[in-house]
């Protein structure tokens, strides 16, 4: 085989073992005959790339990775191959989630990891292995009390310590307070404040991302209204990261929520290490307003998304 075959190879690995696609699959994706696909996969297990998960770089994503990382001054950044999902690409990006979330507890160069919410972080949780954490905090970087369950982050919290044993803090309190004087007075109470501050001081953030659509997920999960959300969008508001709004530019925006939101205040976001995870073309536009905040030090994205965060003919760059 040629020396560019190793790519190729590792592509088709994640077609096979990840995406669930047959050898005759994989072919016609990769245009290749049946038997190239065949001797491509086995490659791959040759080389060792074919462990619990699949290790080993894809000359195109990493292409991708520098240019996300020249364009949006990231410190990094990882593009794992597009799976071919209907909608958000759930599973490609809970994988890689799972990954780093695994290699920075196994690394030991967070000893406080701050979490985020959103389905994409619930499913990054889920897909991680059971690893020891003993020696790692989690905290909550954001309120969750929701009239809605399946939307409350402290459930990732609860899948977190289960399969890690590590410790974790949440913050029982909702994502926004009914007005700034209440948030002020939610903050003071016992316990919320301890849990507020260790918040401030995660090492890593690892976060979602939001958009300011009549459907996002801050009112599917009724943190917010859909007024709420509407005035948003009235300010310019495109993108959402922990409670925080900001345009098409990256500026934030105030609005009513701003002096209501029970997270980190941007002026902590701004000296932390802030690693977002997001992805799908629902999210393009939000993915890209948080991206020129300036706020993230890293991205963990899909192939497709990325392709189109670096594309100079969208009206962005």
């Amino acid at each position: 085989m040629k020396e560019g075959d190793d790519s190729l190879s590792i592509r088709a690995a994640w077609l096979h073992y990840v995406a669930g696609m047959t050898q005759g699959e994989v072919a016609a994706r990769l245009n290749v005959t049946n038997v190239k696909a065949h001797r491509l996969i086995a490659r791959a297990n040759q080389n060792g790339a074919i462990k619990i998960s699949i290790e080993g770089d894809i000359a195109g994503c990493m292409a991708l990775e520098r240019q996300l990382e020249a364009t949006y001054k990231l410190g990094w950044s990882q593009v794992v191959p597009e799976l071919h999902e209907h909608g958000m690409p759930i599973k490609a990006l809970a994988l890689a989630g799972g990954r780093f979330l695994q290699l920075e507890i196994e690394g030991g160069q967070s000893s406080l990891i701050g979490i985020g919410h959103g389905r994409t972080l619930s499913a990054a949780v889920s897909s991680m292995p059971k690893v020891d954490a003993s020696k790692v905090r989690f905290v909550s970087l954001l309120g969750g009390v929701t009239r809605n369950y399946r939307a409350n982050p402290h459930d990732v919290m609860h899948r977190l310590t289960e399969r890690t044993g590590g410790a974790a803090f949440v913050m029982p309190v909702p994502f926004f307070a009914n007005s700034a004087e209440d948030r002020e007075i939610l903050i003071a109470q016992r316990g919320v404040r301890e849990v507020f501050d260790l918040a401030s001081r995660a090492d890593t953030m690892l976060v979602g991302i939001g958009t300011t659509e009549l459907s996002a997920q801050l009112v599917a999960s009724q943190m917010i209204e859909a007024s709420e959300i509407s005035e948003v969008r009235e300010a310019g508001g495109v993108g959402e990261m922990l409670g925080h709004f900001f345009d098409r530019d990256g500026k934030p925006i105030e609005t009513s929520l701003s002096a209501r939101t029970l997270s980190p205040d941007l002026s902590v976001l701004r000296a932390g290490r802030i690693i977002a995870i997001a992805g799908g073309d629902d999210k393009l536009a939000a993915i890209r307003s948080v991206l020129r905040s300036g706020f993230l030090s890293g991205l963990i994205t899909d192939e497709r998304t990325a392709e189109r965060l670096t594309r100079q003919d969208e009206g962005w760059l």
